[in-house]
């Protein structure tokens, strides 16, 4: 592979000239570019994006941070920032700080080292004063799925309780009564804010959620799966499930036919995320779409603009709302 020296050598020139050619600054004769721009393409030299930027100070490029990009979730906020990025011109570094607070902050301070001046962070457990002085010193960091009063112009989140809500409501409007919700066990706000949601709706129609009616555990299939199965063995009553994520909602869905349960003709279940999966399962899972990807898209442009200007617009929030996306596995009881 070529390099800077190369160059240099074969056009009869200075680093420093070729340089100033590949970056397109300082002065340069027209016959000297010329025959530089001749050799770069003649030895297909590529100069190192590294080095530009250790000079400008600047990429092109954005970061981001999520706990564990195998997950679904994460891997379409990741290609939700992707394309985001590639529309804008720019390249995209991802980073996992699988749900540990120490990685999360080395995961930023890596993105920092490589000139990420554009940084979207997923955090999962960093407490508030932290983000907020990881603010204070990154212009263009933006936090994605979470809200923080003081730094709300840097936030881009989901209105859980709300969401939570719709979907109670569209069980309630069912003729759903009894009610199980099957929880996240990590000590995360999303979880808590739903149930919130939940109990609020229930709250309006004179109804209550029985504490042994919510079951915690991880928010996987697996966990979905065992969620129900605790909750069959205390003998809770129930005809619908409100499920953490979709992930959970078809391990419950698994638990429940295992049992001798249809899904929905006995039981009803209700996801959270709208991930493929819960079209391609069977039955197909009636869910609380979470527009993940066009919050990436208005994350990464947010950044960008951050980035740019460190002093935001506005004190604006940047609120999203989900919508509820019916298929095959909510029944009505009236």
């Amino acid at each position: 592979m070529a390099t800077i020296k190369d160059v240099a050598r074969v056009a009869g020139v200075s680093i420093a000239t070729v340089s100033r050619v590949v970056n397109g600054q300082g002065k340069v004769g027209a016959q000297c570019r010329t025959r530089v721009q001749k050799v770069i393409e003649q030895l297909n030299y590529r100069p190192n994006s590294n080095a530009k930027a250790l000079v400008k100070r600047s990429t092109n490029t954005i970061g981001i941070v999520t706990p564990n990009l195998s997950m679904s979730f994460f891997s379409s906020l990741a290609c939700g920032a992707e394309r985001a990025a590639r529309e804008r011109g720019y390249g995209l570094i991802m980073r996992n700080s699988l749900y540990e607070t120490q990685s999360e902050i080395d995961a930023i301070e890596s993105l920092r080292d490589q000139n990420c001046d554009a940084i979207i962070l997923h955090s999962e457990y960093s407490d508030e004063s932290t983000l907020i002085g990881l603010t204070e010193q990154i212009p263009g960091l933006v936090i994605i799925n979470r809200f923080i009063p003081k730094i709300a112009d840097r936030c881009v989140w989901l209105d859980n309780v709300t969401s939570a809500q719709e979907a109670t409501n569209y069980l309630l409007d069912r003729g759903h009564q009894d009610f199980a919700v099957i929880t996240s066990i990590y000590q995360n706000r999303d979880p808590a804010s739903r149930i919130l949601g939940v109990r609020q709706a229930l709250l309006l129609r004179d109804m209550k959620l029985p504490l042994d009616a919510i079951e915690e555990s991880t928010a996987n299939m697996e966990g979905g799966e065992a969620a129900v199965q605790a909750l069959l063995a205390r003998g809770t009553p129930f005809t619908a499930i409100l499920a953490y994520n979709d992930l959970m909602a078809i391990g419950a869905i698994h638990a429940l036919f295992a049992a001798g349960i249809r899904v929905p003709e006995d039981v009803s279940v209700i996801g959270f995320d709208d991930l493929s999966i819960a079209r391609a399962c069977r039955p197909r899972l009636t869910t609380m779409h979470y527009p993940i990807e066009a919050m990436a898209n208005y994350a990464t442009d947010l950044a960008i603009k951050l980035a740019s200007n460190a002093t935001p617009e506005s004190r604006n929030t940047h609120l999203f709302l989900s919508n509820l996306v019916e298929r095959d596995s909510v029944a009505a009881l009236v």
